[in-house]
């Protein structure tokens, strides 16, 4: 039975050993990403290697091999931040072009990540798409340049408030599923974590229900079931993004049966981020 958090309206399950108490979610055993998206913040070196510090120091007593933590600073600070700490640290890139080099100013590609010791990057966050206009074909060069370079592509979808209320949730993820993933083969898509990241919910403190989020959540594994197959629809790792925080963030894995978090503002609050971590510990 669920027991209900004091602190907010979401179930927890109870954990117990390497089972969960409800016998038929066993599948969530499978290891939780949680991943820190600082965007372009701190402004200062300093203040990137103190957040980080805070972070391995808040987690110094956790040592639980279910969850995989990724950091994913500004380019910036990539080469300062050490990987060394109490749990499985992971680097990300928040974007990257989809060439590997040329006469791109201004451009980080996918190489220049893997050699800086990245294993994933963020592709088609909502902010690229809204503020630099990044479309569905952008993203998907993108995706593929991920992929060629040996890294893990984070491939964000979801819809805004405009559509949400013109029931056309469905129609979006459909659409930047197919497109974001065109040409990427079965033997690649193995390879790629989708961020379910309902736009309206992002920074406005109005994260979407479990309900919701299982939803969506259902709709992308049955579109991925038609692409490829049931086998990797089963097998693909979809996360929730939006308003993630120590409160509600149980119930995105426990309840709507998702396989980890793309936390944003409360990832720069070390308290906050380790606490949401110690959620799934």
């Amino acid at each position: 039975m669920p027991h209900i958090n004091p602190r907010g309206v979401y179930p927890v399950y109870l954990l117990c050993g390497a089972r969960i108490i409800r016998g038929e979610e066993n599948e969530f055993m499978k290891k939780t990403l949680i991943i820190a998206n600082w965007k372009c913040n701190p402004t200062t070196l300093i203040e990137a290697k103190q957040l980080f510090n805070s972070v391995k120091r808040g987690l110094r007593n956790i040592k639980d091999k279910n969850v995989e933590i990724v950091i994913c600073p500004p380019f910036i600070y990539i080469a300062a931040i050490s990987l060394n700490g109490p749990l499985n640290f992971k680097l990300a890139g928040q974007d990257s072009f989809w060439e590997e080099n040329g006469a791109f100013t201004g451009e980080i590609s996918s190489t220049m990540l893997r050699n800086m010791g990245c294993q994933y990057v963020i592709l088609g966050h909502s902010e690229r798409r809204k503020y630099f206009k990044e479309t569905d074909e952008m993203i998907n060069r993108k995706v593929k340049s991920v992929i060629l370079a040996r890294l893990n592509p984070i491939f964000c979808i979801g819809e805004n408030w405009d559509e949400r209320k013109e029931n056309l949730t469905q129609k979006v993820l459909r659409a930047q599923v197919e497109k974001g993933l065109k040409g990427i083969a079965k033997k690649e898509i193995k390879k790629v974590i989708i961020a379910y990241e309902p736009v309206w919910a992002i920074g406005t403190g109005k994260a979407c229900s479990p309900e919701e989020a299982e939803k969506s959540g259902n709709f992308i594994r049955k579109i991925i079931s038609r692409l490829y197959n049931q086998k990797i629809a089963k097998n693909i790792k979809i996360l929730y993004g939006g308003s993630v925080n120590s409160q509600n963030a149980a119930g995105y894995i426990f309840g709507a049966k998702l396989q980890g978090l793309l936390v944003g503002g409360a990832s720069l609050d070390a308290s906050e981020f380790t606490r949401i971590i110690k959620n799934f510990n």
